[in-house]
Formats: structure tokens, C-alpha cells, sequence
């Protein structure tokens, strides 16, 4: 098990290779650098997904509805260990090896001022465990069918974050069905990914 003292992200060239490491805590700004990071969507075994609402206080989209867990490996940290490091300290699950959906997505976005701007790829986690969250991380969760989640979200009636947005409208051309969605290899992956 990793254990954090002081959280640091990868920075990225465009070409997704590493160039550096930055405090997680100042990474974010209105000039935020190109860096690494991940979204998994767990899915329980009659397709719903689990969304959390961001905690109140965090520093980018507080108290926006999103994917079930985000974050950042580690440097030199294999990306599906972050994955699964992340859905215990957020949510409290134990879960399978992530499954990579999308390797190529990259997105960002602005709110008040504060930029995302990361190369991330998407996991799939099947599980039918209960989330528990950690309050420091998210507000609250919702299990949902995934047809309802991505027609609400494509139509606009669910406010959700702008990266889950984009995410969606990628997820959906892989099939109705989330739990049949092909797994990905790891071409396309950015170079600075690391997977064991």
C-alpha cells in the first residue's frame, strides 16, 4: 500500500510524456499545467453506476455530481493501484482490477477561475460493494441505471462535471450496455502512465 505525506501529480508534455512533479495542493490555478490524472466509473452487477457529489469544500467543482471516483497517481505509482488506492480513501471500497474504457481522453475545464487541464483515462470497476464516503472527499452518492445517467446527462437535465460530460458522451458509442463494454489496451495510453 502507498502511503501519501505530501500528494504530488505528473506534469505532461503535450505529447503526454513526464515532465516534472508539482504539489498536488498548488497544481491548481487559473494557469493549471498539463498533468495526469484518472476517472473510473464502478458499475454494480445489474448495470447501475455509483455518482458522488464532490465535497463542499474541495478547491475545483465543489458540490458538482460526477463520475464515481477521480484523482492522480502517484509518480511512479501503476495507474490501476491509484485507481483502487483512490475508491478506498474516497468511498471505502475494496474492489476488482480496474478495466481501462478510454485511454486517450483528455479534457479541461474552467469554474471561478480554477482550471483542470488533464490527460485522463477512464476505468470501469465492477463491484456490487456499498460506497462509504469520506466526507473530506464526497458529500454524498447516488446509484443510478446507467441508460438513465448518460440520456440525463446528454439531454442536459443533470447538472453534472464537465469532464463526466465529456466522458459520457464517449461511453455511450462503445454500447447500451456498460457491463459489455470492450476493454481497452493500452495504446493511446500517455507515455507517462504506468501500468505493471
Amino acid at each position: 500500500m502507498v502511503r501519501v505525506t505530501v500528494e504530488q501529480v505528473v506534469l505532461l508534455a503535450e505529447d503526454g510524456t513526464a515532465v516534472g512533479v508539482e504539489d498536488k495542493a498548488v497544481v491548481h490555478h487559473a494557469d493549471t499545467p498539463l498533468h495526469l490524472a484518472f476517472s473510473s466509473y464502478v458499475f454494480d452487477s445489474s448495470g447501475n453506476t455509483i455518482l458522488t457529489r464532490r465535497a463542499l469544500h474541495k478547491k475545483t467543482f465543489p458540490g458538482l455530481w460526477t463520475n464515481t471516483c477521480c484523482g492522480h497517481p502517484l509518480p511512479r505509482e501503476d495507474m490501476a493501484q491509484s485507481v483502487l488506492r483512490r475508491l478506498r480513501d474516497e468511498l471505502g471500497m475494496t474492489t476488482p482490477a480496474p478495466e481501462l474504457l478510454l485511454p486517450a481522453f483528455r479534457y479541461r475545464a474552467v469554474m471561478d477561475g480554477v482550471v483542470e487541464n488533464e490527460m485522463c483515462p477512464v476505468f470501469r470497476v465492477l463491484s456490487d460493494a456499498e460506497p462509504v464516503p469520506n466526507p473530506d472527499e464526497v458529500d454524498s452518492t447516488e446509484r443510478v441505471p446507467w441508460s438513465e445517467y448518460a440520456s440525463s446527462v446528454l439531454d442536459g437535465t443533470r447538472a453534472v462535471s464537465p469532464w463526466s460530460r465529456l466522458q459520457v458522451a464517449e461511453l455511450v458509442e462503445l454500447g447500451p450496455d456498460p457491463l459489455a463494454w470492450p476493454v481497452a489496451g493500452p495504446e493511446g495510453l500517455p507515455p507517462a502512465v504506468v501500468l505493471n
